[in-house]
């Protein structure tokens, strides 16, 4: 399996097959949902069809989501990085976007920070990304403050799924500058 990146506590490694416990750990958890406009999973039999989608983007894009390992356990946290949109999402089309979902039990210990900052070095230096992208719901709080510590701003909100959503934007300039 292809290694990404790594941090001082995380490797970011493509996503396989035996992922899928994790993937059932975090995704059918309703907190983990609370903010993203759809359901929990109930079947682990559907992540597989979510691994393949992952699996195929590495494949066509180059890039996908990845798992999020923690070094000293090697335990599965959840998953992080760049994903490249082809479909159109306010006003956009073929840009990266950054994500990162977190198994409860490690939240607010920075590995989602941690994570999104080893995806936006990738995406500047091993990409040559111009721009990056990412969209929370307007009303989920670490998210949102997440994006901002970072280093994206707020360019616009916008409706998606029923939901008021801010969409951010980090230039590579303004990241090399942090």
């Amino acid at each position: 399996m292809k290694i990404y990146a790594e941090t001082d506590r995380l490797i970011l490694r493509e996503i396989i097959s035996t992922d899928i416990d994790g993937l059932f750990a975090l995704d059918s958890d309703p907190a983990v949902h609370k903010y993203l406009g759809n359901e929990p999973v109930i079947y682990k039999e559907k992540l597989v069809e979510v691994i393949d989608f992952i699996r195929k983007q590495y494949e066509e894009n180059g890039i996908g989501r990845w798992a999020i390992v923690d070094k000293k356990t090697n335990a599965f946290m959840g998953w992080a990085g760049l994903k490249f949109v082809t479909e159109e999402t306010n006003n956009h089309i073929n840009y990266y976007d950054l994500g990162y979902r977190i198994i409860q039990k490690y939240w607010n210990q920075g590995f989602a920070t941690e994570a999104a900052l080893a995806s936006l070095k990738y995406a500047f230096t091993k990409l040559d990304a111009k721009e990056v992208y990412a969209i929370t719901d307007s009303k989920n709080r670490a998210s949102n403050h997440i994006l901002y510590k970072i280093g994206f701003s707020c360019t616009e909100k916008f409706m998606y799924d029923g939901a008021k959503h801010h969409w951010y934007k980090i230039k590579k300039s303004d990241f090399e500058k942090r």
